[in-house]
C-alpha cells in the first residue's frame, strides 16, 4: 500500500474528481511520497524496543555482561534519536503538504465565492471545508493512516517468535479491522448531520449579529435568541450523538487493545513454561502486538477528524462542480458608453412568469436613463443583468458593442460605475474604499471621486479623513453619508456606465442635489447614466424614462413625454414612479 493509495480511500468517495482539486494537490505530492518514504523507516525502527527487549532478557542477563548491555543502550539510544528526526521530518512534511494545498486554493475558493449564483451552502462553508481538509494533512490521523499498512509486518515478526502468536495476533488485528469498518459505517453520517446542523446555527447567529441593530430596535431580542437556541441545542445533540457513538468504539479499541497485549502476554508465558519461547520473546511478543494495533486504534479514535475531512473534499467538489467557469479571455479595449439589452428574459423557477420578459432598450454616451416602477417589478434585477451578476436567460447585455460576458470580470467592473440599494462598505479605510480596495490606491484619483460625489469636504471632517478605517461597514456615518462615499466609488475611475439603483433613498436635500450635479458632470464627459429610482427628484436629469412593470417594459421614451402620458391616467407623479 502506498502513501497515495491511503490518501485515495480516506479522501475519495467516488471514482470522479474535480480538476482543479486534483491538479492543486499533485502539485506538491512529492512531500507525500518522503512522508511516506520516511514512515519506511520510522517503522522498521520501531522494531528497536522490542529487539532490544529480546537481547537483554535472552543474552545480557544469561551472559551477565555489562559490556553487552552498554553497547546495546548506546545503540538504541542512537536508533531512538534517529527515529525521532525521522518522525518529525515527517510530520513536518505533511503539514507543509497541507499548508501548500490550502494557500493554492484559498484564493481561488475565495473568488468563486464571490462569483455570481454562489449562495448555497456548499459557498459558506468553503473555506471550513478547505481547513478541514489541511488540518488532516496535517494531524496525526494521517500519520496514522501511514502506519497501518506496516501492521503485517509487525504481526509477521510475532510469526517469527512463536507461530501461536502469530495467529493470536492476526485474529485481533483483524478484529480491530472489522471493528474500524462498522465505526464508519455507523458513524459517518451521524458526524455529517452534525456538522451539517452546526453549519445552520452559525448561519443563523451570523445573519443575526449583522442585523444586531435591527433586532434590538424592533424588540427581537428574545425570539431571535431563543430560535438561536433552537439551532443551537439541535447541533449539539446532533453532536452528542456523533461523540457517543464514536466514543462507544475509540474506548472499546482502546481497552481491547490492552486486553490483547495482556492475553497474548499470558500465551507467552505458557509457551516459557512449556520451553517453547524465551522469556526476551515472550516480552517482545507483547510490545510488538501493541505496536501492531495502535495505527489501528489512532485511526478510530481520530474517526471524527477523517471523516470531516473527507465531508469536506466532497463539499468542495460539490460546491466547485456547480460554481460558473470563469475562463480567461481577451482583454478587450476601454469600450464607448453604449449600452444595448436586447430582449433579455429571465427565468428562475419553472412554471412561474419570469422576472424579466424580452427587456429591450438602449443607452447612448452621455444620455442618462430613468428606470421607473413599484416594487418588485425588476428594476434591481435589470441592474444586475447589465452588471453581469445575473446571467439572462434568454437575450444579450453588450456594452460598446461587446457582449458584458466576453469582458474580464475586472475589466467590466472598471468599466462600470455601481451604486446598489445598501452602500455597503468594506472593512479597510475610506480612501480604499473609494479606490474599490486597491492595494496602492491612487490619491489623485480618489479625491477627484470624492469631489465629483460631494463627498470631499464630508470626508475631510472625518478625524482621520481619507484613511478614516471602517469596520463591519461601520464608522459612526448616517445612511446618506455612507450613500455618497459609495457614490465616489462609483464614480472612481471614470466609468463610461453608471448604474445607481435607488442612489438618493438615504440622501438629504443637498445630498441629492450633489447627485444630480455628480449625474450632469459624468453625462458632459460622455458616460452613459442608468437610474432605478422610485423618487419624483432622481428623475430630473433624466433624459428618457423606461416604465417597467411585472418584469416588462411598459413604456419607453422622452422623459416629459413618458410623465405627462402617465399622469393622464394617475394625476400624481408620485404613481407614475412607483412611489
Amino acid at each position: 500500500m502506498s502513501g497515495q493509495f491511503v490518501l485515495e480511500v480516506v479522501l475519495t468517495k467516488t471514482s470522479t474528481d474535480i480538476d482543479p482539486l486534483r491538479s492543486v494537490k499533485k502539485q506538491s505530492y512529492h512531500l507525500i511520497w518522503f512522508g511516506f518514504f520516511f514512515s519506511v523507516f520510522v517503522n522498521l525502527l520501531m522494531l528497536t524496543g522490542p529487539l532490544f527487549m529480546l537481547q537483554v532478557y535472552d543474552r545480557v542477563l544469561g551472559s551477565r555482561s555489562e559490556e553487552t548491555l552498554v553497547a546495546l543502550l548506546i545503540l538504541v539510544l542512537g536508533l531512538y534519536a534517529l527515529m525521532w528526526l525521522l518522525d518529525f521530518a515527517r510530520s513536518r512534511l505533511l503539514a507543509r503538504y497541507g499548508a501548500r494545498f490550502q494557500s493554492s486554493l484559498d484564493d481561488r475558493i475565495f473568488a468563486a465565492q464571490l462569483s455570481r449564483d454562489n449562495t448555497r451552502p456548499e459557498a459558506a462553508s468553503a473555506h471550513r471545508d478547505l481547513e478541514a481538509v489541511q488540518g488532516f494533512y496535517a494531524s496525526p490521523a494521517l500519520t496514522s493512516l501511514m502506519d497501518a499498512p506496516f501492521t503485517p509486518l509487525f504481526i509477521g515478526v510475532i510469526f517469527v517468535f512463536h507461530a501461536w502468536l502469530g495467529w493470536f495476533a492476526l485474529g485481533g488485528g483483524l478484529i480491530l479491522v472489522g471493528i474500524t469498518l462498522l465505526n464508519q459505517v455507523l458513524t459517518s453520517k451521524r458526524i455529517a448531520e452534525a456538522q451539517k446542523t452546526s453549519d445552520v446555527a452559525n448561519r443563523f447567529g451570523e445573519n443575526a449579529r449583522l442585523a444586531s441593530e435591527l433586532i434590538r430596535s424592533q424588540g427581537m431580542v428574545a425570539p431571535v435568541t431563543e430560535r438561536w437556541m433552537a439551532h443551537r441545542i439541535t447541533a449539539l445533540q446532533e453532536n452528542m450523538t456523533a461523540v457517543d457513538w464514536t466514543g462507544a468504539f475509540s474506548t472499546f479499541t482502546k481497552s481491547f487493545r490492552l486486553a490483547l497485549q495482556s492475553l497474548v502476554l499470558a500465551l507467552g508465558a505458557w509457551l516459557v513454561l512449556l520451553n517453547e519461547l524465551s522469556p526476551g520473546a515472550m516480552i517482545a511478543g507483547s510490545i510488538l502486538l501493541g505496536r501492531a494495533l495502535a495505527p489501528i486504534e489512532q485511526i478510530i479514535a481520530r474517526w471524527p477528524q477523517i471523516a470531516r475531512a473527507r465531508q469536506g473534499w466532497a463539499s468542495l467538489k460539490t460546491f466547485w462542480d456547480e460554481t460558473p467557469d470563469l475562463a480567461e479571455r481577451t482583454k478587450l479595449p476601454r469600450p464607448e458608453g453604449r449600452l444595448e439589452v436586447k430582449s433579455v428574459t429571465k427565468s428562475t423557477t419553472p412554471g412561474k412568469p419570469p422576472v424579466l420578459y424580452n427587456v429591450t432598450f438602449s443607452v447612448e454616451p452621455g444620455e442618462a436613463l430613468g428606470v421607473i416602477g413599484k416594487s418588485g417589478s425588476g428594476k434591481t434585477t435589470i441592474a444586475k443583468t447589465i452588471l453581469g451578476l445575473v446571467a439572462p436567460s434568454l437575450g444579450e447585455v453588450r456594452l460598446g458593442g461587446a457582449l458584458v460576458d466576453h469582458y474580464q470580470p475586472e475589466d467590466l467592473g472598471a468599466h462600470i460605475g455601481y451604486l446598489p440599494q445598501d452602500p455597503m462598505l468594506i472593512t479597510g479605510t475610506i480612501a480604499e474604499n473609494i479606490a474599490r480596495m486597491s492595494l496602492n490606491p491612487d490619491s489623485e484619483m480618489v479625491v477627484k471621486a470624492a469631489k465629483k460625489a460631494k463627498a470631499h469636504e464630508l470626508i475631510l471632517s472625518l478625524p482621520d479623513a481619507y484613511e478614516t478605517r471602517i469596520e463591519n461597514n461601520k464608522i459612526g456615518l448616517s445612511g446618506g453619508q455612507r450613500q455618497r462615499i459609495a457614490l465616489a466609488r462609483a464614480l472612481f475611475g471614470d466609468p463610461v456606465l453608471l448604474v445607481l439603483d435607488e442612489p438618493n433613498s438615504a440622501l438629504d436635500q443637498e445630498g441629492s442635489e450633489a447627485l444630480n450635479e455628480a449625474i450632469n458632470t459624468m453625462k458632459d464627459e460622455g458616460c452613459s447614466v442608468i437610474i432605478m429610482t422610485h423618487r419624483p427628484v432622481a428623475i430630473s436629469e433624466c433624459d428618457r424614462l423606461m416604465v417597467v412593470e411585472k418584469g416588462a417594459v411598459k413604456a419607453i421614451g422622452p422623459r416629459d413625454e413618458i410623465i405627462q402620458s402617465m399622469m393622464k391616467n394617475s394625476g400624481d407623479i408620485r404613481r407614475v414612479v412607483g412611489g
